[in-house]
């Protein structure tokens, strides 16, 4: 099997040694990997990474193969971490594909918090996943869930899921919860809160109207970036209109969820999921399945780009908030998920593959958009380079294209050089190499995204997640 590991291995050594080369007083650095899959790649047991160092075989003293190259932490500061924080660093690897990387670049105290958030709400949602959990235990457990981080010996040993162990050792998280300071707490378990009952009102209702969906996308990813956005403020590396702001906030979420789901309109049905609103395929189906049958291509591709341009509206609200954004390693964070998300839905677009097998972008693209959206300016270019696409796809019939091409019209018009935003196109070396390094991580995130079946890849099935969706 190919292994992407091994392939961006020799990016991320030469950023770390960038980085080296620019520090007064160089330090040994320690990788924070996840466990390679392929079971090829092995550290040195002079430098192990710290899921490594944790796993370490006692008796032959050698230590379990390396992966992904994640956020490098000095020697110091894992000696001082706590023995539950360094198993909390270990769960995110093993349970996030790609939001563990961007977690791990952020400043001071901001990415202890967010690794925790992501980690109470991986709880959360393994829950919610799990089928074998009956409903009438299941509701009460999503409704009550944000109480457990309170509770010091709570924790779930009955889960199927494969991300089980964040319920197993929930005792872990919750300890390092209470360990935050009270204003990232209190948003965590606010936001924990407000999901689980959302969870719960979704558990037996299908996604029926427009309202609906954007409920629902509130629910499992608005509120994500609602929390994130709060926490940003709660930091102090952003100003505090950044957290007050929930409407911008909520868009940004939607907008990733809305092109996961577009996006995985077949894999969903293969799998006996919807999530396309009822009040849309309803007027070109009369199911939602009769989308993958040749004859109704052209009615399923009228949906489709009725949806895109729904996800669309987004934009406007998207740009907004990533102006004014100011700490480099925040901005990083926000920028590169939205980026790759226009350009998902740019190569969505009337497109029929849809319906009959995978649609992604190109991994050098994927490589080189991580690369770029490191500035305001430069995002607003490739927003409006996408829309622009979108624009020239527009079929003469259908209901939705005059809509679509007003909206292309205005993210063109906001997406212009604006001399006012503040400036990032001079950037640190350090965030240069922070760039080298997302992009060395984007390999293995696409070589995950482009997995068919279990037989390619051995970490299964994805479920919509985003860099802004714990799922």
């Amino acid at each position: 099997m190919y292994c992407a590991a091994r392939s961006v291995w020799p990016l991320a050594v030469r950023a770390m040694q960038c980085d080296s080369r620019r520090t007064a007083v160089p330090q040994p650095r320690t990788l924070l990997c996840t466990v390679c899959p392929c079971q090829v790649s092995r550290c040195r047991p002079s430098s192990p990474c710290l899921s490594c160092w944790l796993r370490r075989d006692i008796a032959s003293g050698h230590f379990l193969h390396v992966a992904t190259p994640r956020k490098f932490f000095t020697a110091a500061s894992l000696d001082s971490m706590s023995e539950t924080l360094k198993k909390c660093y270990v769960y995110l690897n093993q349970t996030s594909r790609s939001f563990a990387a961007v977690i791990q670049a952020l400043d001071g105290d901001l990415r202890q918090a967010v690794c925790i958030f992501y980690l109470v709400l991986r709880a959360l949602d393994t829950v919610e996943d799990d089928m074998s959990i009956p409903l009438e235990v299941k509701i009460p457990m999503l409704q009550n869930f944000h109480t457990y981080l309170y509770q010091p010996e709570w924790s779930y040993n009955q889960s199927q899921e494969k991300d089980r162990q964040v319920l197993q050792d929930f005792p872990s998280i919750s300890l390092e919860f209470r360990s935050l300071a009270k204003v990232y707490q209190d948003v965590i378990a606010n936001i924990c809160l407000k999901m689980g009952v959302g969870m719960a009102e979704f558990l037996e209702k299908k996604v029926g109207s427009i309202k609906e969906w954007d409920m629902y996308c509130h629910y499992v990813a608005g509120l994500v970036g609602i929390g994130l956005s709060r926490l940003f403020s709660a930091s102090e590396l952003e100003d505090p209109v950044v957290g007050q702001d929930t409407e911008l906030a909520n868009s940004m979420g939607l907008f990733l969820q809305k092109t996961n789901i577009i996006r995985d309109y077949l894999e969903d049905q293969q799998e006996g999921r919807e999530f396309w609103p009822q009040e849309v395929w309803s007027k070109y189906a009369e199911k939602l399945s009769d989308f993958t049958k040749p004859p109704n291509i052209q009615a399923a591709l009228q949906c489709l780009n009725e949806l895109i341009t729904n996800a669309l509206q987004h934009v406007p609200d998207v740009i907004k908030y990533l102006s004014r954004l100011h700490n480099q390693s925040v901005f990083n964070f926000c920028a590169i998920p939205q980026v790759m998300a226009i350009a998902t839905l740019a190569a969505c677009y009337n497109n029929p593959q849809i319906f009959r097998g995978v649609v992604k972008i190109r991994k050098g693209q994927a490589v080189t958009l991580m690369l770029e959206a490191t500035n305001m300016e430069a995002v607003k270019g490739m927003i409006r380079q996408y829309t622009q696409v979108i624009g020239q796809k527009v079929p003469g019939a259908g209901s939705s294209g005059a809509r679509t091409q007003q909206i292309v019209v205005k993210v063109e018009s906001l997406s212009q050089c604006d001399r006012e935003l503040m400036s990032r196109s001079h950037l640190s070396p350090i965030y240069l190499s922070l760039a080298m390094f997302l992009a060395a991580v984007s390999w293995q995130y696409w070589q995950t995204l482009t997995c068919s079946s279990e037989k390619e890849c051995l970490l299964g099935v994805h479920n919509h997640e985003a860099p802004l969706d714990p799922r």
